[in-house]
C-alpha cells in the first residue's frame, strides 16, 4: 500500500503529565491552609493526567449507563449497568477521599485539601464521576442533623473502599449517597413537591413515601436524601435502596434521563411506591434541613467549573505550543497570546475562588461565625458567575484548536457540552442570584463580612478600588434590586475575585484582571485583553507540565527549566 501523506504539524495528545502542575493551584492551597496535603494532590494530578485515566473517562462517556428494569423473568430489579470504567473512575475518586475524608479529619485545611483534589479531578473533558462523589461528600453534614443515622451510616460514606452493588448498606464496605428534590410541576420550587410522607406504625423516625422524582441524582447509589410533605409539611428523609433485611426498597426508576452532557453519570426519574425512609431533622423543617447539603454541593459546582475551565486551558495551550501557522507556533502568535491568556487569567479567578470558599468551609466548622456568613453569601455570588463563565470560556478554548477541537476525539465536544450543567444543577441563574438578595436580606452580617474581605485589598489596585466603591454604592440602593440581580451579582463576583488575585494571584495575571474587568478597557470576547500587559508570563504559568515538574515553595515552575516536549502515550 503506497503511503499518500505524511502527518506533520499536528499536536502530541496531552497525556503523562501532571495535572496538578499549576502554581495558581498550589500557592491557593498553601495559602488556605492546606499545605500538608500537597503530596497528595500532586499524586491525583499524576493519575488525572495518565492515559489509563483519559482513557476511562472517554470509555465511561462513550458507553454510556443501562437501565434495567426487569430480570428475564419479570421481576423488577431496578439496576443500572455501567462500563467498566465508570466504576475505575469511581474507586480512584474514592480511595482518594474526594467524597468524604474530610469528615473522618479533625485538623484544620481538610476541605482545602479536599477542594484542591476535586480541582484535579474535575480537570477531564467529563465529569460524570463528579455527581455521586458531591451527593456523598454533601450527605454527611445534613445526616448529623439525625445523630442515630449519623452513627449508623457516616463511617460508611466517608468510607476510602468503593463497594457497588445492591445490598443492605450496613453490610458493605463503603455508601455512595444520591439526592432527590425535583418534581416535573415544581423544579426548583420544592415547596410545590407532591410526593408524601405517611408515619409507618413502627413507632420510630420511619416514613412510607409514595410519589414521583422528576430528576434523581446517581440513581445507583445505596441511600438518598429526599424530601417529601409528611404531616408536619416538606421534610427530608433518608432512603436506603435496600432495607436493612435484604429486600429492595420500593424506588422504581422509571427511565435515564438523555442529557446533553455529563453522559456518564445516570440521572432517572424514580417512583416511590410506599418506600421506607428515615426522618432527618424536624417535621415541616426540609428545606432548612437539605439546605445543607445545597450549600455543599453548590461549592463543588463552583470546583468543577473551575475545574473544567483549567482543562479547557490545558488543552488550547498545549496545542497552541506544538501547532505552527503562518511561520509561527500559535502561541507566538499575538492574537492567540492575547487568548490564551484571557482564557487563562478566567480560569486563576475561578479556581481561587473555589479554594477560598473552601477555606471558609474549614474556618466556620471550626466556629468562625464570620467565615460561616462569608460562607453562604460567597458561595451564592460563585455558584452564580462561576458557572455561567464555563460554557463561554468552553467555547472559546474549544475554538483555540480549530477544526480539530470539533471532533470528538479531542474531548473538546464533551467539555463543551459538560460546561452548562454547573449553572443548571442546584439552581439556575435567577435561582442563585435571587438567593444572593435573601441572604443578604436575612444575614447583613454576611454583607459586612463580605466587603471586609474585598477591603483587605484596599489601595493595591486602583481600578480594583474603584470598582468596589461603586458596588458599594450600588449595595446601599434597594430600589429594583430584584430586577437587576444579575447584574449586582456579577459585580460582587469579579471584586471578590479581583480582591483574591490582587493579594494572592501571579502579578500579571492580577494586572491583567484588573485592567480588563475593572478598567473599562476591554471586549465582550475572550482575547480583548488591553495592550501593556504581560501575556506570555500569564501563558507560562497557565501551560501544563509533563508528570514530575516541580512547583518550588513560592508556588511557581523552578526557574531556568525549559519546557520539555510533552510525552505522547503509546497504548
Amino acid at each position: 500500500m503506497r503511503t499518500t501523506h505524511e502527518v506533520t504539524n499536528q499536536a502530541p495528545p496531552l497525556v503523562d503529565y501532571d495535572a496538578a502542575a499549576d502554581p495558581a493551584l498550589i500557592e491557593s492551597l498553601r495559602g488556605e491552609g492546606g499545605a500538608e496535603a500537597e503530596p497528595e494532590v500532586r499524586e491525583i494530578g499524576k493519575i488525572v493526567g495518565s492515559a489509563e485515566v483519559q482513557e476511562q473517562t472517554w470509555l465511561a462517556s462513550e458507553y454510556p449507563p443501562k437501565l434495567r428494569t426487569h430480570d428475564r423473568y419479570g421481576h423488577r430489579v431496578d439496576e443500572v449497568e455501567f462500563h467498566p470504567a465508570w466504576h475505575e473512575l469511581m474507586d480512584t475518586a474514592v480511595r482518594h477521599g474526594l467524597h468524604g475524608k474530610p469528615w473522618t479529619e479533625t485538623g484544620s485545611g481538610a476541605h482545602v485539601a479536599r477542594a484542591a483534589k476535586y480541582v484535579v479531578w474535575a480537570t477531564q473533558p467529563e465529569q460524570g464521576s463528579c455527581c455521586p462523589v458531591t451527593m456523598t461528600y454533601a450527605a454527611v453534614p445534613v445526616l448529623r442533623r439525625q445523630p442515630e443515622l449519623a452513627e449508623r451510616f457516616e463511617p460508611l460514606l466517608a468510607s476510602g473502599e468503593y463497594d457497588f452493588g445492591l445490598r443492605p448498606p450496613e453490610a458493605k464496605r463503603g455508601l455512595i449517597a444520591g439526592m432527590a428534590m425535583t418534581e416535573k410541576q415544581g423544579g426548583s420550587d420544592v415547596r410545590a413537591n407532591t410526593t408524601r410522607a405517611v408515619p409507618d406504625d413502627t413507632g420510630e423516625a420511619t416514613y412510607r413515601l409514595t410519589g414521583h422524582k422528576w430528576f434523581c441524582s446517581a440513581p445507583m447509589s445505596d441511600l438518598f436524601l429526599v424530601l417529601a410533605q409528611a404531616p408536619g409539611g416538606l421534610t427530608c428523609f433518608m432512603l436506603p435502596r435496600v432495607l436493612p433485611g435484604g429486600e429492595r426498597n420500593r424506588m422504581h426508576l422509571q427511565r435515564l434521563k438523555d442529557k446533553l452532557g455529563n453522559r456518564s453519570n445516570a440521572s432517572s426519574e424514580v417512583e416511590y411506591d410506599e418506600a421506607i425512609a428515615w426522618r432527618v431533622g424536624e417535621e415541616g423543617r426540609g428545606v432548612r434541613t437539605i439546605v445543607e447539603m445545597v450549600n455543599m454541593t453548590r461549592l463543588d459546582c463552583v470546583i468543577g467549573a473551575s475545574g473544567g475551565m483549567r482543562w479547557g486551558v490545558h488543552q488550547a495551550v498545549h496545542h497552541a505550543a506544538h501547532r505552527q501557522a503562518f511561520g509561527k507556533l500559535l502561541i507566538e502568535q499575538p492574537l492567540m497570546t492575547n487568548v490564551l491568556a484571557d482564557l487563562a487569567v478566567e480560569s486563576e479567578a475561578a479556581m481561587m475562588l473555589s479554594m477560598r470558599l473552601a477555606g471558609a468551609v474549614d474556618r466556620s466548622l471550626a466556629g468562625d461565625e464570620s467565615e460561616e456568613a462569608f460562607k453562604r453569601l460567597a458561595g451564592a455570588v460563585s455558584k452564580y458567575w462561576v458557572t455561567k463563565r464555563w460554557p463561554m470560556h468552553a467555547a472559546e478554548a474549544l475554538e483555540c484548536l480549530g477544526g480539530n477541537g470539533y471532533v470528538e476525539e479531542s474531548g473538546m465536544p464533551r467539555l463543551y457540552r459538560e460546561a452548562p450543567i454547573q449553572s443548571v444543577w442546584e439552581g439556575s441563574g435567577n435561582v442563585a442570584a435571587l438567593d444572593v438578595l435573601r441572604a443578604m436580606s436575612r444575614e447583613p452580617e454576611g454583607v459586612d463580612t463580605f466587603l471586609a474581605e474585598l477591603d483587605e485589598a484596599a489601595g493595591a489596585d486602583r481600578r480594583l478600588d474603584q470598582a468596589v466603591r461603586a458596588l458599594k454604592k450600588e449595595l446601599s440602593d434597594p430600589e429594583d434590586l430584584e430586577s437587576r440581580a444579575r447584574m449586582v451579582v456579577e459585580r460582587m463576583a469579579l471584586a471578590l475575585q479581583g480582591s483574591l488575585l490582587v493579594r494572592r494571584g501571579g502579578p500579571a495575571t492580577a494586572d491583567a484582571f484588573c485592567a480588563s474587568r475593572f478598567g473599562g478597557d476591554w471586549g465582550h470576547a475572550f482575547g480583548t485583553l488591553p495592550k501593556g500587559l504581560d501575556l506570555k508570563t500569564i501563558v507560562d504559568r497557565a501551560r501544563p507540565e509533563p508528570s514530575g515538574r516541580e512547583v518550588d515553595e513560592k508556588g511557581e515552575r523552578q526557574s531556568g527549566e525549559p519546557h520539555e516536549p510533552l510525552q505522547t502515550s503509546k497504548t
